[in-house]
């Protein structure tokens, strides 16, 4: 085994501050701001499209929430054995306590459901929707590795991060495994090279194809989570060895890559039909 080098001490409280009942996290600042950043995006890439900007923030008005409330089921779900002794904690979402998996099904099925119904380009605005959303998602990660939620396995690498504040879900964990892999940061800085990959090809060439660059950024998460969970030790088995999120993963990836190449295919035979 490797003694890591870079071990980086995380000194900070996982709570910035108390307002009466309600507890303001490091976890629930970095996901507000990445909703605000995501947001900002696709309404960018949306005038730059030159698409109406009131059916993104109609579509913002039911994504969100539907997320947050995904994103809070799905780990209640996953934690039921915690949960089922505390039923009082399932609705302090502003303590920590998501599944990005959760948040994610539920705010994509909750938009699709939404644009279909007032009929928007449900292609191009899922295009759009998956740039703002790993932005986001990046961005959301800081707050994890403030707070230390997500516990992974002791490095083997010449890196690793400990936590030192008493409060931090991870204290413990450091204390008994020492350094340990910053899981969620690895998946941030993938979801950032992502972003900053698929935005100058969707605009100059993918946008061609309406709902493939919505399939391809979800499958790069998949792809990352389902790799990562390997060394994450927050997530409940299954079916054999296979965890919960790669699970998911497997299936989203089964589903998105035969529907992108319907949607490649659909596409070229449209076009195909106009100039005959």
């Amino acid at each position: 085994m490797i003694s890591p080098i870079l071990v980086i001490e995380i000194t900070l409280d996982p709570n910035i501050v108390r307002i009466g009942a309600v507890l303001i996290t490091w976890h629930g600042f970095f996901t507000a701001v990445g909703i605000f950043v995501g947001l900002n995006v696709v309404l960018r890439i949306t005038r730059i499209m030159g698409l109406d900007e009131d059916d993104i923030y109609n579509l913002a008005l039911v994504a969100i929430p539907a997320g947050i409330l995904g994103a809070r089921s799905l780990y209640v779900v996953e934690h039921w054995s915690y949960f089922s002794q505390v039923p009082s904690e399932i609705i302090r979402v502003n303590e920590g306590g998501i599944s990005i998996w959760g948040a994610l099904l539920a705010g994509v099925i909750a938009t699709l459901c939404f644009a279909r119904w007032r009929q928007y380009p449900v292609r191009n605005l899922l295009d759009i929707a998956g740039l703002g959303m790993i932005l986001g998602l990046a961005i959301g990660r800081l707050g994890d590795l403030i707070n230390g939620e997500h516990l992974a396995k002791a490095t083997e690498l010449p890196w690793g991060v400990v936590y030192t504040d008493p409060d931090s879900p991870a204290f413990s964990h450091s204390l008994a495994f020492g350094a340990h892999h910053p899981a969620t940061t690895y998946e941030m800085l993938v979801l950032l090279v992502a972003f900053f990959v698929c935005v100058p090809l969707f605009l100059q060439f993918l946008k061609q194809w309406p709902g493939v660059t919505f399939s391809i950024v979800a499958m790069i998460y998949a792809l990352t989570r389902y790799f990562l969970t390997d060394i994450r030790l927050d997530s409940p088995e299954v079916i054999s060895s296979f965890l919960a999120p790669q699970i998911i993963a497997v299936v989203i990836i089964l589903i998105c890559f035969p529907v992108m190449i319907f949607w490649i295919r659909g596409t070229n035979k449209l076009r195909i039909s106009k100039k005959d």
